[in-house]
């Protein structure tokens, strides 16, 4: 693993146990066994530490999520499947999300980070539009907006809302209802 991966790795786990307020250099440092100032080195500025854990972030969410959006011998069918367990695998590793909701918070108050983020989200739109396009979808963009924010939805309440987290067989149905919806 590269040095910049453990650094971006452990800010994310950082971010997610502490929030932003715990995310410093020397936290890194010391959290990834890193000698001081090794962080520092890498990214020498507070918002060059930031850009890097999203970057990375975004990362390892599309790694996470590309299954969702494979396209060969698709079928409509699969989508429900593929959609939930894309989901599931947010919720079952919250530390991600939990780092991504920190980071969009600060995002709100730093337009450099706001950019990165922007562009970062588009990693995930985008490719949903030509697939619900494919699949009948009579306005794709739109669709991908839905769909996408039906998924923050959900993860937010079942991770920082009061709802419980559902199981995979109840983000298969519910996957089913929307795309239902939005595919007839």
């Amino acid at each position: 693993m590269k040095r910049s991966e453990t650094v971006a790795d452990t800010a994310i786990a950082l971010l997610a146990e502490r929030g932003m307020r715990g995310l410093t250099h020397r936290a890194v440092d010391e959290a990834a066994g890193l000698p001081p100032g090794s962080t520092s080195n890498l990214a020498r500025t507070r918002a060059a530490l930031l850009e890097l854990t999203l970057a990375r972030l975004a990362d390892l969410e599309m790694r996470a999520l590309a299954p969702a959006y494979e396209s060969d011998g698709f079928e409509l069918s699969d989508l429900p499947g593929r959609m939930a367990e894309a989901l599931y695998v947010q919720l079952t590793d919250r530390r991600r999300t939990l780092a991504r909701y920190e980071l969009a918070l600060e995002a709100t108050r730093r337009p450099e980070l706001r950019k990165i983020y922007d562009e970062a989200g588009r990693r995930f739109r985008d490719p949903a539009v030509p697939l619900l396009a494919a699949l009948g979808s009579r306005d794709p963009v739109r669709h991908a907006r839905q769909l996408v924010a039906f998924g923050e939805g959900l993860m937010f309440d079942a991770i920082v809302g009061a709802g419980p987290t559902p199981t995979l067989d109840e983000l298969i149905e519910a996957m089913r209802d929307l795309l239902g919806g939005m595919l007839s």
